[in-house]
This record gives structure tokens, sequence and C-alpha cells, in this order.
């Protein structure tokens, strides 16, 4: 429950002249209110044409270091960006453990590849996926395809998106979805199909300037356009419709 109110919170404020620090502190306290933690360091990035993570980002529980570093940024009209909104019951630290990750994807680095089976992958990889990120299972032979990512990634072709842990017992959750900045106000393209009456949670938001956020409806109505002064309601009926000759 605490990570879908404090996605459908920050739905609310990905609106053009918004902050992206000040999603990251709400964010910080819904968990609160509902004693998780959201899980440090995620980042929700601005789309562009054939890239997914451009420089514009949202934080989610920023370390010391990272607060330093972090630059807070402004929406505007016209963005798309993908939130990512991960909730977990423990301390938000996520760690790796022994798993292999599946997923990669390319970085701007050059390298003469020495393996024939890592150019044939690495060749397989440019033409099909271009810049953005694939999972080892889309490859016909798999088997090959591990072993060619193996070179690709000592020299720093492919970056791996590691499997990351949280402690055990703890639980955590994650609704992400893509919104368009609109005149009218933010569009959802995606849908996590959640439905919060299945959930009963043993802590709710407390926050009152929160909850009236949440309360608040995401699109504006669009404005009717006035009629030009002199024109006849038989004549802009046919302009729209097409039935005019001309």
């Amino acid at each position: 429950m605490a990570g879908h109110i404090a996605s459908e919170i920050a739905y609310r404020m990905v609106v053009p002249g918004g902050e992206s620090l000040a999603v990251t502190d709400t964010i910080n306290r819904v968990g609160a209110d509902f004693k998780c933690s959201p899980v440090e360091g995620i980042l929700s990035h601005r789309l562009k044409k054939n890239l997914y993570d451009s420089e514009k980002t949202i934080i989610l529980n920023s370390s010391d270091s990272q607060k330093r570093e972090y630059k807070s940024s402004e929406f505007e009209l016209q963005e798309v960006y993908a939130i990512d909104v991960i909730i977990s019951t423990g301390d938000g630290k996520s760690r790796q453990q022994d798993t292999r990750t599946t997923v990669y994807k390319r970085t701007e680095d050059n390298y003469n590849l020495k393996m024939k089976s890592s150019r044939a992958f690495f060749s397989e990889v440019c033409s099909k996926f271009n810049v953005m990120p694939f999972s080892l299972r889309s490859f016909e032979e798999e088997g090959k395809a591990r072993m060619g990512v193996v070179e690709c990634t000592n020299h720093n072709l492919l970056e791996p998106f590691h499997v990351l842990y949280e402690k055990e017992g703890e639980f955590v959750v994650q609704f992400k979805f893509t919104v368009l900045l609109m005149p009218n106000g933010p569009l959802k393209i995606t849908n996590t199909l959640f439905d919060p009456s299945v959930i009963e949670s043993t802590n709710k938001l407390e926050d009152a300037e929160l909850k009236t956020l949440l309360a608040t409806s995401v699109s504006k109505k669009a404005k009717k356009k006035k009629k030009k002064a002199g024109k006849s309601s038989t004549a802009t009926d046919e302009a729209e419709t097409g039935t005019n000759d001309d």
C-alpha cells in the first residue's frame, strides 16, 4: 500500500514547474507513515528517443553522498518520465548476492573483441537492441550468448543490471509507469493494474497535506475553443465535419 500511494502522489507531482527533489521528499514522507523505506538511490529518468536514462532524474531515499552530488531538476511541458517507486519493509539498502544477471545494456566504450563468439554476439546486440537494455533469454542460442557476454562485460562494452536483495525476511514492492507531461496535466500511459482493495495495510497515510494531494484530480479539463464572432453555427459545423465544398 505504501508503494501504491507513493506512486500515485508522485504521479500528481510530476507536472511542469515541479521539482524532482520535492518528489523525493514526498515519497520519503509516505514511507515514514507506513513504517517502510524507499529503496536507496533508485532513479526515475526522463526518457528521450533512444535514451531511457537521460540526465534529468528523480532519486529515492538518497544517501548523504548522493545528496551532495545530486542536482534537483525542474519538470517541463512535453517531457516524458519513467517513474520508478520501490518500497521496502526493511532499511531500503539493497545489496548484491551470488545471483547472476541476464540483463545488460550497451555503453559508449569501444574495444576490439578477440573472440569470434564475442564479436558475433555483440554484433547481434547492436543490430537487434541498439542502446536499449536486453536479456540473454532474447537470443535463440542462449548458451552462445552467455559465452559472448563475458568478454564484452570484462571490457565494459556492456553494463550488467545486477540482481539486488534486501535483508532476509523483508518485502519489496515496485510500481513503475511512464508519464507524459501534457498541457491538460500528467498522462500515465502504462498501468500497474494494481487493485488496492485486495491489500489490508496495518499502517495508513497520516500526513494531512499528502492526503489532500492524493485526493486531487490528475488531469485538467480541456478548454473549449470559442467560436469566432460573426460566424454562424451552421457554417462552423460544416467546417468541422468537412462537409463544406471548399
